[in-house]
């Protein structure tokens, strides 16, 4: 009977320890983690998982499905608030008081006209999770970034940044895009889209750009694409475009170019009425159908990129 028991009991155990060693655990770690005057130096080549682990020395876990993180909580660190342009659930204070979660999104490599090699290892930053996950519909992911340049045959880090802003959607930040504003100044774009369940997803376009000695969003384009609506109703995407006319060594304008349909809703519940760009709502107040196509010039204006002139609008098909 005994030995019955004991075995029970080691079964138990074991099951518990299992089940521990199942969930993901925080590891805690210093507020320099937070340091932007870090300083590191990597031997070529640059391993962005590797170095990632440099900067956020937390516990690497390697889950299925490419779900490979950093899970790490800092119990000396003072959060600070960054803003979350869903607007939704309020800014975020990172680090989070629950733990973080921090992935290598991507990274990207550019050269600049002089031949100078650059690496920028894009960080997304979540809420703890025992399991791993990425949740909440309206919660953007953390950006962070950490660039890289090379000399001869060893990449120094030159700027470092753990937070900036959040953007997208189940704490998944949106794939960021290198675009050269100027002379050798790169900046990057994404596009922010997200909405309810089974409703349209609105999307705005942000730029990144390296200004005032740290990297900062610049500019925001409201109405940028419409996207996951019935087939055959309302949509509309966008394209940008840098202006290298010659007046302009740095922070150039850009001209938005939006293409678009719009088809009167039946007002049913699963084809209703979405907020139309204010360039064609008046349009759209009178007629039932119509295709358009807006075009806006942004200008750099001390800080900000802001609408340039009055937007050119085209109507066809108008029925």
């Amino acid at each position: 009977m005994c030995l019955i028991q004991s075995i029970l009991f080691s079964l138990i155990f074991i099951s518990i320890c299992s089940a521990q060693d199942d969930l993901v655990q925080l590891k805690n770690v210093s507020d320099t983690i937070l340091n932007t005057k870090r300083t590191l130096k990597i031997t070529d080549p640059l391993d962005g998982v590797k170095t990632m682990h440099l900067l956020f020395t937390g516990k690497l876990y390697k889950l299925s499905d490419h779900n490979t993180f950093i899970s790490w909580k800092c119990k000396s660190c003072k959060p600070a608030s960054y803003t979350d342009v869903n607007g939704v659930e309020g800014d975020q204070l990172f680090p989070y008081t629950e733990g973080i979660a921090t992935r290598l999104d991507t990274t990207i490599s550019y050269t600049d006209s002089k031949g100078n090699q650059f690496k920028m290892l894009v960080f997304n930053h979540s809420v703890y999770d025992m399991d791993g996950l990425q949740t909440g519909r309206f919660s953007g992911g953390l950006l962070g970034l950490a660039k890289f340049t090379k000399t001869e045959n060893v990449w120094e880090m030159k700027s470092y940044q753990p937070a900036i802003a959040a953007f997208g959607a189940f704490a998944r930040i949106p794939s960021l895009k290198l675009v050269e504003i100027g002379d050798d100044q790169y900046a990057f774009t994404l596009i922010h889209a997200n909405g309810g369940a089974g409703a349209p997803y609105n999307g705005y376009l942000y730029l990144i750009v390296g200004f005032d000695g740290k990297y900062q969003p610049l500019m925001e384009v409201g109405d940028y694409r419409l996207s996951n609506n019935a087939e055959g109703s309302t949509e509309w995407s966008s394209t940008y475009k840098v202006m290298n006319d010659g007046k302009k060594k740095f922070f150039r304008d850009f001209v938005i170019t939006t293409t678009g349909f719009y088809k009167k809703a039946k007002g049913t519940e699963d084809d209703y009425e979405v907020d139309l760009p204010k360039e064609v709502s008046e349009m759209a107040k009178n007629k039932k159908q119509f295709n358009f196509v807006i075009e806006k010039h942004l200008s750099f204006k001390g800080k900000w990129y802001n609408t340039e002139g009055k937007p050119v609008v085209k109507f066809s098909n108008v029925k």
